[in-house]
């Protein structure tokens, strides 16, 4: 609540000039067996791409979502890709990269991270996006691209290009499962296919709560320090310290409560969570 308050009297003050940037918490508890909802997702993942290239701006995080552990830089920027109006698009390899990139086909696109074709017209939720994009492609190439409303499925004005980001803040793609079924064999001991988080990761799917376990999937994870432009100004709230190590405190409490489940092992606080110090 004192983030969205703080977020409402920057755009007040600052008006329509000020770039304003927000890093959701995930809203679910350390160590959780649910996963972040979409929308927050999608916001996380537009902040995280927006983040490294940004010149002027502000970005405002609370401080438990400090501590928490990201992917590298490279997966967020790297992952992105664009289209625009006139280029070549091959609609099964498209799907392709769609499904590996972490987005899910469904029969009506209504929220981030979703796609459905119908013949000739292809509808994606970007990552990051306000609105759903419907592609409407004559052969391989694409003719249009038109924002739509999800409601009425009514398409609305056109648009040139579109930026895709990751639907995840974890690859699924092969290469990225190959590595997470590595780790987690030398990380965790017993038969890793007990495991529901494993078996669900080695079909390519992302089981609930799967970021508790982002680091099996990097040789190195990141921090938000390593997102920001080197000449940021940093500004703490009073009782961000005290802020930092009660969180700290409830994350400790959660492995504890957590730590021998054979069936869904966890990962020390100190692999996810950077520690208040």
């Amino acid at each position: 609540r004192e983030l969205e308050r703080l977020a409402a009297e920057i755009r007040f003050f600052g008006g329509a000039g000020v770039t304003l940037l927000e890093l959701p918490d995930w809203e679910v508890l350390p160590y959780d067996v649910f996963s972040p909802h979409p929308d927050i997702t999608s916001q996380r993942l537009r902040a995280l791409f927006e983040l490294p290239r940004a010149r002027r701006g502000c970005l405002i995080v609370a401080a438990d979502t400090l501590l928490q552990r990201l992917p590298p830089v490279a997966y967020v920027q790297g992952r992105a890709f664009e289209l625009s109006v006139g280029e070549t698009l091959g609609l099964e390899a498209f799907r392709s990269r769609l499904i590996e990139a972490g987005y899910a086909s469904v029969s009506q696109v209504a929220g981030p991270g979703e796609f459905a074709s119908r013949g000739s017209l292809l509808d994606v939720f970007p990552m990051g996006a306000e609105e759903p994009l419907r592609i409407d492609l004559f052969g391989d190439e694409i003719e249009a691209i038109r924002r739509f409303d999800p409601q009425t499925q009514r398409s609305l004005e056109s648009i040139k290009a579109v930026r895709l980001l990751p639907a995840r803040e974890v690859p699924l793609d092969p290469e990225a499962v190959r590595g997470f079924r590595r780790r987690y064999r030398t990380r965790f001991e017993g038969e890793p296919m007990q495991s529901a988080v494993y078996r669900g990761v080695s079909e390519g799917l992302a089981p609930a709560g799967i970021e508790f376990y982002l680091p099996l999937f990097f040789d190195s994870t990141a921090t938000l320090f390593d997102y920001l432009p080197r000449e940021a100004v940093l500004v703490n709230e009073s009782g961000t310290a005290s802020a930092l190590e009660r969180f700290w405190k409830d994350i400790e409490a959660r492995f504890e409560d957590r730590r021998h489940d054979i069936e869904r092992p966890v990962l020390p606080p100190r692999e996810l969570f950077l520690d208040p110090q």
